[in-house]
């Protein structure tokens, strides 16, 4: 550790030449011999000079020398081991490729396989809070649902919305699920990690990934050993071609294999937060490890002398420190009055409004934070955090960045805008080429379009009903109880096409991907 120690801004070391011609001022000032010598004989001055025997030598220039030479060395940086990458969890990417194939729905586990895996994916978000997350589903074909986002609420939504039923190819390709993990992660200038969360595994697959990626692979495995019956959607169980049950059973000895031929991290789920704990512990770990050396920062230990500091600062408050009167200054300011009026005051004498709103937005006070930003793309961030889309999306126009473009396009998908969620994707496109956070979700957008569109053309319509024309029946003449009656079918007729579940678009668009694939 000696070795490495170095001051990280040596060049601030230039200013202790200002606390040594302090403390040189000093002694000459307090020696009287040398202010006389050129006023009284020499002869006469040694008799006329009475050195003080009591009293302290402790003197205030002294204090102000020792302070600067601690500031000085404090701002040049002292350091002499290097410090783990900050900020691991919020920078290491993660992609989670979700297996949906039928067996995920074996009862093995309570309630099911898939079930226990949407809690974990839940719990894994959760601990990695503000980090970034994507999401892929796969059985027979992969198909993104989420691109990397931090916003949990979102992964959560989709998440929950998984089922084996919205896959279009029934099976388990592996293959094609890391291949695409891989085409995400290598848009990001930081190492990333796969989380496979699956029943079943096939080493070919695996040890192809291995060979090309610099990225982690972690592998949690859901099932038992024994197995259990594979539950349908009609609540039946699934029958092999004897007519008996099907017992899915987890491989346990082909994981073991997959890692000791791979290397792969592998785990199977458990009761607690024990797998959890585990899958964060090999992000972290991988992120660290696929750091360069040469690019790991060194550890600025310069704000440990702050201690001593403000142990030296203490003195101020003696008789002769011109620090003194700020402090007094500093009282009286604070003594004016009390009360939280004051203390806004206080706070607006020391931080600007959007220091303020960035204190307030990372203590998870959103809207505070809104009412207090200026800026508005924090404001538009703040008021998004806080579920205030449309006021999000009039802060966020009030600047025209590509940025700007691509948080309205974020907030408009929240509304379910998607045709205008396109368009403003499309304008951050146009201000910053091959964007890949904007390409994702501009791909995503118009997915979710398509899908709209299709649904309300399949929406069967009364051709006895003209266009903006309302027909009434007999029921028209019962009054009151008639006219409820067809407030509530119109009611219900609108909530039936605004209301489309996360499932049922994520089911149509792996369809329509799958066709364009499919010969």
């Amino acid at each position: 550790m000696i070795e490495d120690f170095h001051f990280l801004r040596p060049w601030w070391l230039l200013a202790l030449a200002v606390p040594a011609m302090l403390a040189w001022l000093a002694i000459h000032s307090m020696d009287v011999k040398e202010q006389w010598k050129g006023l009284i004989a020499p002869h006469l001055l040694e008799s006329l000079v009475v050195n003080a025997s009591s009293g302290s030598r402790l003197r205030p220039a002294h204090m102000l020398a020792l302070t600067i030479a601690l500031a000085v060395i404090a701002a040049a940086g002292p350091s002499w081991q290097r410090e783990k990458p900050p900020f691991v969890e919020d920078t290491a990417p993660l992609v989670i490729a979700v297996d949906l194939s039928p067996t995920m729905d074996a009862i093995d586990l309570t309630p099911s396989r898939i079930e226990r895996a949407k809690l974990k994916i839940r719990d894994i978000v959760t601990l990695r809070a503000g980090a970034r997350t994507a999401l892929i589903a796969y059985a027979g074909s992969a198909h993104l649902v989420l691109p990397l986002t931090e916003d949990a609420s979102l992964i959560e939504s989709y998440s929950d919305a998984l089922a084996t039923g919205i896959m279009p190819v029934k099976g388990k390709d592996t293959a094609k699920a890391l291949d695409l993990a891989q085409t995400m992660l290598a848009q990001e200038p930081a190492a990333g990690t796969i989380l496979l969360i699956t029943d079943g595994v096939e080493q070919k697959a695996f040890e192809q990934f291995r060979r090309g990626t610099g990225n982690g692979l972690v592998v949690l495995a859901f099932g038992t050993a024994q197995g259990g019956p594979v539950k349908m959607p009609d609540g039946g169980f699934l029958a092999g071609p004897d007519g008996g049950r099907v017992f899915a059973k987890l491989d346990l000895e082909g994981l073991k294999n997959l890692h000791a031929l791979t290397g792969t991290d592998v785990a199977t789920v458990t009761d607690d937060d024990t797998d959890v704990r585990w899958v964060a512990e090999r992000i972290r770990t991988n992120f660290a490890q696929k750091q360069p050396e040469n690019g790991a920062r060194w550890r600025d230990a310069g704000w440990w002398i702050i201690i001593p500091l403000a142990l030296l600062l203490v003195l101020s408050f003696r008789k002769g420190w011109v620090v003194r009167t700020g402090a007094l200054l500093l009282a009286a300011h604070l003594a004016v009055g009390s009360g939280q009026a004051e203390a806004a005051d206080f706070m607006d004498a020391w931080l600007t409004p959007d220091q303020q709103g960035r204190l307030a937005f990372e203590q998870g006070d959103y809207d505070n934070a809104a009412a207090l930003f200026r800026d508005p793309m924090w404001r538009g961030t703040a008021l998004y955090r806080s579920g205030k889309f449309a006021e999000a999306i009039d802060a966020f126009a009030a600047v025209s960045s590509a940025e700007s473009w691509y948080d309205q396009g974020n907030t408009l998908l929240h509304l379910g805008r998607y045709e205008e969620a396109v368009a403003a994707y499309g304008k951050a496109l146009n201000l910053r080429k091959d964007w890949p956070d904007a390409l994702a979700d501009l791909a995503i957008a118009e997915s979710l379009l398509k899908a709209e569109k299709a649904e309300q053309e399949d929406e069967p319509q009364d051709p006895t009903f003209a266009p903006d024309k309302i027909q009434f029946d007999d029921k028209g003449k019962q009054g009151k109880a008639g006219q409820m009656n067809i407030a509530e079918q119109t009611s219900e007729m609108w909530m039936r096409n605004i209301q489309v579940s996360p499932a049922a678009l994520m089911a149509r668009k792996f369809a329509i991907e799958a066709g364009e694939r499919l010969p």
